[in-house]
């Protein structure tokens, strides 16, 4: 992508905290966002099918459930690379044109898993190139975001609004993939996804603003990986990235070890769906509560306790509730995850605006694996230990480590404000 000429045009007035409508209404006031928000509904799902259809199909080929389970797994292994060596690109290059060249490539790919000449190996190759894509193209919304609903509460709202989404899909994606596949094979599925990834390109190029690319010069490889060493240098900015990162570590162990967990104490499979939907929903409850009925004041207070306390609910797996007991922690443990509305202010406080893009990027790579990482290590623990002893240790051991990370983030808080207090 070669760097656009950069013409000379007014700089468009960013909406304030005051815009129309209450709550999420605000961001939804703002004409960009929604555009942005029909898009990445639209590339969600395609992901969602992709994912669904892809593991299927790669079943139907080959006949291996390691073949089939690696497909699904491929989303997240290549976020770590693709979120470290091409992080450059949120903020090299204009922002649309990122964002609509990313979809385009994800449908290019769509596209070719779609044909019937396309072998297992291939299928996989073109599964791992969408993932290695989506860490530059969620890091450069993310800092776009900033640009079309300013870095204050607007933005705050509109990147809980995304997330939203996205965890929504959790609770009715795979089940409407399931549905689709019932009538439709999995390449036919497939060309759905290339469709929605290009609905969405075609929504980002027409429903957003040209802004020209905000710094950067050299190789693309070193102008990123000098951005993430500037990210992880900066003593408060890793603080608040670890405290991004390391609930959710923690957290997935109950979803990922659900079924395991519905044998282990002798319930049916319709369970296991419950054991997974409780989180999700908890968290959809607590963003949109925090969210429309709490204010960015508000928001900043609850943010250390929530992160520090979040995972205690997980103890009481250890002492073996009536599932309903359990359902009802992994509610609360879910609704905690509102403290990242007020963390995401912070943390765009925190990140220079020529660093912005490669810091988004890096904090999208480094959720996505740092996840992929506590499913690993929980089932790992799992083949040792009970699960309910597994979960409740992940709800002692996360406590201990997110309790650092506070006293951490607010010693940064007080440094930050002790140097600003004497340059005054």
């Amino acid at each position: 992508m070669p760097e656009e000429t950069q013409t000379a045009q007014a700089a468009p007035e960013l909406p304030t905290d005051d815009a129309g409508g209450s709550g999420y209404g605000r961001a939804f006031a703002v004409k960009e966002f929604r555009f942005v928000f029909a898009a990445h509904a639209l590339s969600l799902l395609g992901v969602v099918v992709s994912e669904i259809a892809l593991t299927v199909l790669v079943y139907e080929l080959t006949g291996s459930p390691l073949l089939s389970a690696l497909a699904f797994a491929l989303g997240f292994l290549p976020y770590l690379a693709g979120g470290t060596l091409l992080s450059g690109v949120a903020d090299r290059y204009p922002a649309r044109r990122v964002l609509v060249v990313c979809d385009l490539v994800c449908a290019g790919c769509a596209a070719l898993m779609a044909l019937p000449a396309t072998p297992v190996v291939a299928l996989l190759a073109l599964r791992c190139a969408i993932a290695a894509v989506s860490p530059v193209f969620s890091g450069t919304r993310m800092a776009t975001l900033t640009e079309i609903l300013g870095d204050g509460d607007l933005f705050v709202l509109g990147r809980s609004l995304l997330r939203i989404v996205s965890q929504s899909a959790v609770l009715v994606g795979f089940g409407l993939g399931g549905v689709l596949l019932a009538f439709v094979a999995p390449r036919g599925a497939l060309v759905i996804t290339f469709a929605t990834f290009l609905a969405s390109a075609l929504l980002l190029r027409v429903g957003t603003r040209r802004r020209p690319a905000r710094t950067g010069a050299g190789p693309l490889m070193r102008y990123s990986l000098a951005g993430t060493r500037q990210v992880l240098a900066d003593r408060r900015i890793r603080a608040l990235l670890l405290l991004l990162w390391v609930p959710p570590m923690f957290v997935v162990a109950p979803e990922a070890l659900a079924a395991a967990y519905a044998d282990e104490i002798g319930v049916g499979t319709a369970w296991i769906g419950l054991l997974m939907c409780a989180m999700p929903v908890g968290t959809i409850a607590g963003e949109l509560y925090a969210g429309a009925a709490l204010s960015p004041a508000a928001r900043s207070r609850i943010v250390l306790p929530l992160a520090g306390c979040g995972l205690l609910p997980l103890v009481a797996y250890p002492f073996r509730p009536d599932l309903g007991w359990i359902l009802l922690a992994l509610l609360v443990a879910g609704a905690a995850g509102a403290y990242t509305l007020g963390l995401d202010r912070w943390f765009v406080d925190a990140v220079p605006e020529e660093l912005r893009g490669r810091a988004m990027t890096v904090h999208t790579a480094g959720l996505m694996t740092i996840q992929g990482v506590g499913m690993a290590l929980a089932g790992a623990a799992a083949e040792f230990w009970p699960v309910s002893t597994v979960v409740g240790g992940v709800g002692v051991l996360g406590t201990v480590c997110c309790l650092l990370l506070v006293a951490e983030v607010r010693r940064t808080q007080e440094a930050g404000a002790y140097r600003k207090a004497r340059r005054g």
